[in-house]
């Protein structure tokens, strides 16, 4: 993984309503490498889901650059798939299952086959392979989510961004999909950027975290995660190190919240 893959380079936003502006985030810089799993962590509104939007471009920064593979990113890049926060509002409600899995794929060079064979692939990966047929408002919450990550993943992005990805599943369900993020990083290369609030996922899932500061955030801390491949979801979180990493994030985090 010694392939420089994205630069985020003195970034900020700032968002004006009438005479009131509130600033997300401001002079943020970071580089991700090709392969890595770079996990986000910060106090609660302190601008992260805003972040994501900058770097996939769905938001124009107010000031500062990124780069893909050293192209500047002024609109959403074709390799790469984003997995929202609001699971329900990126699902077609007239779109089955299946069909809101193979849409994306319709702008890409595969035959009619070959996208029915990624679509019951990142289905069988998710758990949900006997709900193709279902239309998302048939569905729980939970597996809404799971569909919007099959979606993601049955897209083969270089580069994948999650905004708290498994917030809305059950506690056995988001082990199985923190390994999946983990099997398809192995078997594709594929690159992943993830926000979360869980300081375990943070470290169970990331090479790095990065820690951001209270609003305006800033990145405040850069932690390397040196745990033993492959990981496991009891072994990696009973080891000495990993028990270590997660009381110095969680620390980290603490000391940049806002006291009440």
């Amino acid at each position: 993984m010694t392939e420089n893959m994205l630069e985020v380079t003195g970034l900020g936003h700032v968002y004006r309503a009438k005479e009131q502006t509130h600033t997300a985030f401001g002079d943020i810089s970071f580089a991700v490498d090709r392969g890595e799993i770079v996990c986000i962590v910060g106090p609660s509104g302190c601008g992260k889901s805003t972040l994501l939007r900058c770097l996939s471009g769905l938001l124009r920064p107010t000031s500062g650059t990124v780069s893909l593979h050293g192209t500047e990113v002024t609109e959403v890049p074709d390799e790469l798939a984003m997995v929202f926060q609001d699971y329900s509002r990126s699902l077609f409600p007239w779109r089955t299952v299946a069909g809101n899995i193979e849409f994306p794929l319709r702008g890409r060079e595969l035959s009619k086959a070959q996208r029915r064979e990624r679509v019951e692939e990142a289905l069988s990966w998710v758990g949900l392979s006997g709900a193709a047929t279902k239309y998302p408002w048939q569905l729980s919450g939970g597996m809404q989510q799971r569909v919007a990550i099959a979606r993601a993943l049955a897209y083969r992005p270089m580069l994948m961004l999650m905004d708290e990805p498994f917030a809305s599943v059950d506690a056995q369900t988001r082990a199985e999909l923190e390994d999946l993020v983990l099997q398809v990083r192995a078997e594709h290369e594929m690159t992943v950027l993830l926000v979360t609030h869980d300081v375990d996922e943070s470290v169970y899932l990331g090479d790095r975290v990065l820690v951001l500061s209270k609003s305006p955030a800033s990145v405040v801390e850069t932690l390397s995660v040196d745990l033993p491949a492959p990981r496991d979801q009891i072994g990696t979180r009973g080891a000495e190190e990993f028990v270590r990493l997660r009381t110095e994030v969680a620390q980290r985090i603490r000391n940049t919240a806002p006291t009440s």
